[in-house]
């Protein structure tokens, strides 16, 4: 079994910040690419960022800038920085790890189960 375990979302004011993290725990092998998606009401989950193994890491572009990734393979977290928020960041939030499990072949992706990130005045 593989668990994906999101903290960090809530209710902030434009131009604050919040801080996103996704654990990974359970029968791993390897973690691979991370990343972190959103879904609006009414609209498509969207890549909001991924990071590789490497650490290279790419970006929605309209979240550049005001928004960043990271990684720590030790602690099988993935983080997201968001800064500058604005009332159009509001989504639901969710990680999505490729990582291959114990005693398997293949590499799949995992999904956390979403936290709510609402910028409101």
């Amino acid at each position: 079994q593989v668990q994906l375990v999101e903290s960090g979302g809530g209710l902030v004011q434009p131009g604050g910040s919040l801080r996103l993290s996704c654990a990974a725990s359970g029968s791993i092998f390897s973690i691979y690419t991370m990343g972190w998606y959103r879904q609006a009401p009414g609209k498509q989950r969207e890549l909001v960022t991924l990071i590789t193994v490497s650490g290279n890491t790419n970006y929605a572009g309209s979240v550049k800038g005001r928004f960043t990734i990271s990684r720590d393979s030790a602690k099988r977290t993935v983080y997201l920085q968001m800064n500058s928020l604005k009332p159009e960041d509001t989504a639901v939030y969710y990680c999505n790890v490729n990582l291959r499990r114990i005693g398997e072949y293949g590499n799949y992706d995992y999904w956390g189960q979403g936290t709510q990130v609402t910028v409101s005045s």
